[in-house]
């Protein structure tokens, strides 16, 4: 999905827990001074982008229809303007804010860390209740430090690998025996020889700081640059084998490199790239950007990063939050709350905007189960829906992602670009975030 991809991107741009943390407030939409209040009628403002603020906005008449009193207004604020004006927002104290405010994982945890007060507390609302409903390993992010939950989870993205059947078949290379890395790097030089496609795609310098493969790697292992404690994990074992298997791919001459404005996206189109590993929003992306390979692409389960290992990682994740500053917490919370637990709105929602919901109990919906003709009638939803009942845990971004994301990203292109040693390139790496944050290794 749209909103997805830019997510990387912008925080090259925004760089919020390393440089808009500090900013200063700039306007005031009328929600409110940071005391807020708990008004329960009114009108609410709703900041969202693109094509998950035109989802929520279809959630609007019935909720308006349910909820007399309550007038909501969904603002398309895009990205990475959104990331802005939330941290903008904040920093000062909730002055500006809207009143309920769609937020990536990427920037969850470190809005919980800086700012402890600046989203309201649900769990006083009733939040609680629907922990159980969500796709296990999405609650540990909205927690606070007070112990409460300050959002509530919307869409999730489980882990894929598509790939073209007609050059798997072209090179009898049978999918049923890809289970791990290993059987794919053994593969990759018959694919390669067989249809002149490389394996997969890498932005080699890292301009882009796009390192979802990476991160993909370590999250099989149920790894992340941080644990749970927040200590610094990007040297782990986890890492090194993550780095160490891009490494080998890239020996083997099956990485093509992906640096430039649209160049992943032209290789695609010419069928220059065999496999694409990616979370569940590029079911539809692939399908309506290139049309013309309908009925060549298929979805199994992400190779296990070492052998015997998981096969199943959630990437990332988006939420609704209500700030504290806003004067009618309860009407928002209602909001927040009829949107994301009710499954025929969370699918209405889902088929507007391709936005994979969070609440198992929308996945009785027919959708999830139907034929799709781009891949040439497999039942792809079915498949991730399966990925996420797997064992996913937590992946804890923290504050310091950015930080981590740009020494993560200098390694890896050490390693492609200069030969480095993945274990070294990650020790340095590691070090250097310690050095930046004040974190711990853990390792």
């Amino acid at each position: 999905m749209s909103h997805s991809l830019s997510r990387r991107r912008l925080l090259q741009l925004a760089t919020a827990s390393a440089a808009g943390f500090g900013l200063t407030a700039c306007g005031d939409n009328g929600a409110g001074s940071a005391a807020g209040g708990d008004g329960d009628t009114g009108t609410i403002t709703v900041w969202s982008w693109t094509t998950a603020a035109e989802a929520l906005r279809g959630v609007v008449p019935d909720f308006e229809r349910d909820n007399p009193g309550i007038k909501v207004d969904v603002q398309d604020v895009g990205e990475p303007a959104i990331w802005d004006k939330i941290t903008v927002g904040l920093a000062s104290g909730g002055k500006g804010l809207a009143d309920v405010l769609h937020i990536g994982v990427d920037y969850l945890p470190g809005y919980l860390e800086k700012f402890p007060e600046g989203l309201a507390d649900l769990s006083a609302l009733g939040a609680d209740k629907h922990k159980d409903a969500f796709v296990k390993g999405l609650w540990p992010s909205v927690i606070g430090k007070d112990k409460a939950a300050h959002a509530l989870p919307w869409e999730v993205n489980p882990l894929g690998l598509f790939y073209r059947k007609d050059y798997f078949d072209k090179a009898r290379v049978d999918p049923e025996s890809i289970q791990n890395w290993d059987d794919l790097i053994a593969a990759g030089p018959k694919i390669r020889s067989a249809s002149g496609a490389y394996l997969l795609g890498i932005d080699k310098p890292g301009a882009t700081q796009d390192m979802d493969f990476f991160q993909n790697l370590m999250q099989l292992q149920g790894a992340f640059y941080f644990d749970g404690d927040g200590r610094i994990t990007l040297a782990s074992p986890a890492a090194v084998q993550a780095l160490t298997l891009i490494k080998r791919l890239n020996d083997a001459g099956l990485i093509a490199d992906l640096a430039g404005e649209g160049t992943e996206k032209r290789l695609l189109g010419q069928g220059k790239i065999a496999t694409n590993p990616n979370p569940a929003w590029a079911v539809e992306y692939l399908a309506t950007k290139f049309p013309a390979q309908k009925g060549k692409w298929r979805v199994m389960q992400p190779p296990a990063a070492v052998p015997g290992g998981g096969r199943s990682a959630l990437v990332n994740s988006t939420y609704l939050a209500v700030a504290s500053s806003s004067q009618r917490r309860k009407a928002a919370w209602r909001f927040v709350e009829y949107a994301l637990t009710k499954p025929a709105e969370i699918n209405k929602m889902f088929a507007s905007g391709g936005v994979f919901p969070a609440l198992t109990g929308a996945y009785a919906d027919p959708k999830f189960s139907a034929p799709h003709p781009f891949y040439g009638g497999q039942k792809v939803l079915g498949s991730f829906v399966e990925s996420v009942r797997g064992n996913s845990g937590a992946t804890n971004f923290t504050g310091d992602y950015s930080r981590a994301l740009k020494l993560a990203t200098d390694a890896q292109s050490q390693v492609l670009l200069k030969g480095a040693d993945p274990a070294t390139a990650l020790k340095a790496a590691a070090a250097q975030l310690a050095q930046q944050t004040g974190r711990q290794q853990a390792v």
